[in-house]
């Protein structure tokens, strides 16, 4: 397998796309006027407590204040259960906090005290005192190594090291003793800056922040398969090189800089990739298709054969489906980056093996993704259930806003549903007022069907009040909305 990331960078927006096999897997996009927050830490003062949430709000000097759990605030190694949040918090409390998840919708940020600091190999938590090592190493002989590694180095850099435990990440699978000591001393630097600017500060502040986008991908992203990165601006290719020869070095040769003469989205198609990822159903080879819906709850995908009848049974058909269904939807994640609940509605199947075959290639299919993902099987309703880390917003979320006409339900009236609302507004106008006519201003549909297939009521209701009634079609306005006037 081979992959590449493209990264493109104008003063508005960055963008980044990871490609394996010339299929777009992942994409990223970061706005510069509205930067995600995950990762930062802030000196904050609490502005309310909620003892019946055990949560409160935080000021950390953003629009919304942010939300923070009572077991976000005790300390790491508390046993047994979360004392009351008025035990742990208080009005006016200055507390130092990280985010762990951007505000999303009409929610604040989400917050803790449990602090954590990446480096390419190594996550320093303050709060802590162990080393572990990420459970993605599968070789217990490599997670023993890392895990001796790491503590030797931590104490071979003494003073320069900073206080706390240390998370070995997936990305140290086969580094050096260097590597890592490298690691360790740029993060004591690290805290030592973050550490001073907690002291100075007045809350609200911001007192860190993580790497802009296109340099937290290297740190992120970069693995044995990533073949090359390519980037579009000069300037911050520079930066990127720089970045690379100081904390990976292995990774310099593969930066290039893109000049090509067209934009380097047009490449493996990746544009219209991000286009078809907006829309709700994705089509599957084999003619069937996925329909995707998300919603502040929860995210619901449905399969379904389409076109697909297969060679023997309908058994058959489903299975194979449903196989192709899997790989698709582990990619669709990634892609839009979906999270929070995802309920899955496969095809039916009778055949047990069937069923425990296309578990095991969901399982398998969604180990590339980067973020967190609990996988809990099959509900007694047949519906595959599995939680995805949200930490930012979906790729709609960010490219997208709620449809004005829709108002986010995806669905309009219908011009005969609003031609019955029309009658029935013009017989309570009646009742009240009394007028000598009235004008039905509608969008070009309603009006319409209000002077055709309506013509006859339209006459009727005429009739009945024995005054006229005028239709004035107005192009600009959306179906259902109309005005009635009074003459």
């Amino acid at each position: 397998m081979s992959g590449e990331v493209l990264i493109n960078l104008t003063p508005m927006e960055t963008r980044v796309a990871v490609v394996e096999n010339g299929v777009l897997q992942e994409v990223a996009v970061e706005r510069h006027r509205r930067l995600g927050i995950t990762g930062n830490i802030y000196k904050g003062k609490v502005v309310r407590v909620l003892p019946g949430m055990q949560a409160a709000f935080v000021d950390i000097g953003l629009e919304r204040a942010a939300f923070i759990h009572a077991q976000a605030l005790v300390p790491l190694d508390h046993e047994g259960p979360v004392p009351p949040i008025r035990t742990l918090a208080h009005d006016g409390q200055v507390i130092t906090v990280q985010v762990v998840k951007d505000p999303l919708g009409s929610k604040g940020a989400r917050l803790t005290t449990h602090l954590s600091v990446p480096s390419r190999y190594l996550v320093l938590m303050p709060q802590a005192s162990h080393i572990g090592v990420s459970q993605r190493i599968d070789s217990e002989e490599e997670r023993e190594r890392l895990r001796t590694l790491a503590a030797e180095v931590v104490e071979e850099a003494g003073d320069a090291a900073p206080s706390g435990g240390f998370i070995v990440r997936t990305a140290a699978e086969g580094v050096t003793r260097e590597a890592l000591l490298a690691d360790v001393q740029f993060l004591g630097r690290l805290w030592r800056k973050v550490s001073a600017r907690q002291v100075a500060a007045q809350a609200p502040a911001q007192i860190y922040y993580d790497l802009p986008l296109f340099l937290r991908i290297l740190r992120d992203v970069m693995r044995d398969d990533i073949e090359r990165v390519r980037i579009d601006s000069q300037d911050n290719f520079l930066k990127l090189q720089a970045f690379a020869r100081d904390f990976m070095p292995a990774w310099e040769s593969r930066l290039e800089l893109f000049s090509g003469g067209r934009p380097i989205f047009d490449l493996f198609s990746v544009e219209d990739e991000i286009s078809r990822a907006l829309e709700r159903k994705v089509p599957l080879k084999s003619g069937g298709y996925l329909i995707i819906d998300q919603t502040e709850a929860m995210v619901t995908i449905d399969v379904n054969t389409g076109a697909f009848v297969g060679h023997r049974n309908l058994e058959e058909t489903s299975f194979k489906t449903n196989l192709e269904a899997a790989t698709v939807i582990a990619r669709q994640l990634r892609l839009r980056n979906l999270g929070g609940i995802i309920i899955i509605d496969f095809i039916d199947m009778e055949d047990v093996e069937h069923r425990r075959q296309l578990l095991r290639l969901l399982e398998k299919s969604l180990e590339k993704d980067r973020a967190r993902i609990s996988l809990t099987g099959i509900t007694e309703l047949g519906l595959v259930q599995l939680t995805r880390k949200r930490t930012s917003e979906s790729l709609e979320q960010v490219l997208s806003e709620e449809c004005p006409l829709c108002a986010g339900r995806g669905a309009i009236k219908t011009a005969e549903t609003l031609c019955l609302e029309i009658f029935r507004a013009i017989m309570r106008e009646e009742r009240a007022y009394g007028a000598n006519g009235y004008l039905v201003l509608a969008a070009p549909s309603v009006a319409e069907r209000l002077m055709e297939e309506e013509a006859a009521a339209m006459a009727d209701l005429e009739a009945l009040l024995g005054k006229p009634i005028r239709v004035r079609s107005e192009p600009q306005y959306a179906q259902d909305h109309y005005d009635l006037v009074l003459s």
